[in-house]
């Protein structure tokens, strides 16, 4: 068994949305490491694209302006897509939005963006992209469409979140309902669930790292290589057979974090 391809992207191409910063950027980098050709990129903000193709090379690094919240905005980025390459390996729906607001005043406006990019987004990306997805799949490689849901899809949180969380949980099971359908298509379709990163959507592991830490069993916030090695596992030969699934990475925030204020019930103490 040779370890070094059953990890490799050697030659692929891949798409990441939202990948000029954060976690989206993550995935770039660990894309690009294991062999990626090269590895598309889209954002709102062109200038933070721009230097993130800077920072990790332009010869890969390739960007493709596009509001995904909107259905020509997917459709623009699928086009570009198709006017370059001829088949696309991976795709990494990693776009997002969250909204809070306390619940009586909650918006209908932040609760439809959220619910758009986070779950509508998703899915008709990859339809758009079906074509070239198929293109470059086979049984004994399939695509891979990796959606990014989050650990606020398995748990609840205390922050007034709704909308983020409802549509975070309706991405987990949107990853099964269209796994069901396109293995048919020997595309495999799989979901990262990430807790803690530093990010402009959670600027507490960003900016205070140590104190989110304090409620993540492992003790620490996720790192680039935890989220890079995921996604290069799914995306792999390693992650053929995993289909459907949701691969958290959060430090055992939902499956090893014990409660602390049960009482007893030997009724000791």
């Amino acid at each position: 068994m040779d370890l070094t391809s059953l990890f490799s992207l050697e030659g692929r191409v891949a798409l990441v949305t939202g990948g000029s910063r954060g976690i989206g950027r993550m995935f770039v980098e660990g894309l690009l490491a294991a062999g990626c050709a090269r590895v598309y990129i889209s954002a709102r903000k062109v200038e933070q694209m721009e230097e993130t193709i800077a920072a990790l090379g332009a010869d890969r690094v390739i960007g493709v302006p596009a509001d995904l919240s909107q259905m020509d905005g997917m459709q623009h980025l699928a086009d570009e897509i198709a006017k370059r390459e001829s088949k696309l390996d991976i795709l990494i729906n990693n776009a997002g939005a969250a909204w809070g607001q306390p619940y009586l005043e909650f918006s209908e406006a932040g609760w439809h963006r959220t619910m758009d990019l986070n779950v509508k987004t998703p899915f008709f990306l990859t339809q758009k992209l079906h074509g070239l997805l198929t293109a470059a799949a086979s049984p004994e490689r399939p695509a891979k469409v990796i959606h990014v849901s989050s650990i606020d899809g398995q748990r609840i949180n205390p922050w007034e979140t709704y909308a983020y969380q409802a549509s975070k949980a309706g991405l987990i099971q949107l990853t099964r309902r269209m796994a069901a359908r396109l293995i048919e298509d020997n595309i495999v379709v799989s979901s990262i669930a990430p807790g803690a990163f530093p990010s402009e959507m959670n600027k507490a592991a960003k900016h205070a790292p140590d104190a989110s830490a304090a409620g993540i069993p492992a003790k620490r916030i996720g790192t680039a290589e935890d989220m890079a090695a995921a996604a290069i596992y799914l995306c792999s030969r390693a992650g053929d057979y995993v289909v459907g699934e949701t691969l958290t990475v959060d430090g055992g925030v939902v499956n090893a974090h014990l409660p602390r204020h049960f009482a007893d019930p030997g009724g000791a103490g």
